[in-house]
């Protein structure tokens, strides 16, 4: 029985968000440089996107670079770049409904780059189906950071006391605030750990860690996750009695 068939489509988890992991090894076990690894990675988004948006997924985010890359090589830094520029096709977003968004410092990111996904932002604005997020030039010690600096600015002006800061203000603040905690997070690359990615937000997610590297990560690996998924009881810090 393949794992499309064991999916119960009535729980299918509302945010899925992945930690795209292993390009570069992918590329390595192959004689090839990492920046092949990342262009047969970029075709992975493409095909992942389309199966999540069938599936019946309303948010998909992608850890497409982090703040901690910027530390890499300026020539794979550059190859990222240009690959992130060439790989927006507006029109899989458009056949299949999907809108666009974009969490992270991206004023850090090249103008040419910014203005490419901006266009794609504003023109997939008005799709009603699957919302894909990639997190760019993000990390989640610099969102809660941010998020910190504007509640204190907010206190200086006066506009909020200290007594009015609560888990609900910080997530207000915070640049996934336009949607819900993800439901499952999924790494590939077979490292077990989440990389400052969504820290807040992922404090009740499943995770799902899985070897297989990014680029051969395809419909039935994003089944599979779901599956396993599926399986879990979700209590959020109560007994399996109360939520029975």
């Amino acid at each position: 029985m393949s794992y499309k068939e064991q999916i119960d489509f009535n729980r299918i988890p509302q945010h899925v968000a992945i930690i795209m992991d292993g390009n570069g090894r992918w590329a390595k076990q192959r004689g090839r440089e990492r920046s092949f690894g990342h262009q047969a990675g970029a075709e992975t988004v493409h095909i992942i996107a389309e199966e999540a948006a069938r599936l019946g997924i309303k948010y998909l985010t992608l850890y497409t670079f982090s703040t901690e890359n910027w530390n890499r090589p300026s020539d794979e830094i550059a190859a990222l770049m240009s690959l992130l520029f060439d790989s927006i096709e507006e029109e899989t977003f458009m056949k299949n409904n999907i809108s666009f968004r974009i969490i992270g410092d991206i004023d850090k990111l090249p103008e040419n780059v910014r203005t490419r996904l901006d266009a794609c932002v504003e023109h997939t604005s008005h799709n009603t189906g699957m919302a894909l997020i990639l997190a760019l030039s993000y990390s989640s010690r610099w969102e809660i950071t941010e998020a910190a600096r504007q509640i204190a600015i907010q206190i200086q002006k006066g506009e909020l006391t200290p007594e009015e800061i609560t888990d609900h203000c910080l997530e207000a603040h915070l640049t996934t605030n336009f949607m819900p905690d993800p439901d499952l997070l999924i790494r590939t690359g077979g490292e077990i750990r989440l990389s400052n990615y969504l820290l807040w937000q992922c404090a009740y997610s499943e995770l799902y860690f899985c070897d297989t590297f990014w680029p051969d990560f395809r419909e039935e690996e994003l089944r599979k996750a779901i599956s396993d998924y599926q399986k879990r009881e979700r209590r959020f810090g109560k007994t399996s009695e109360q939520i029975s």
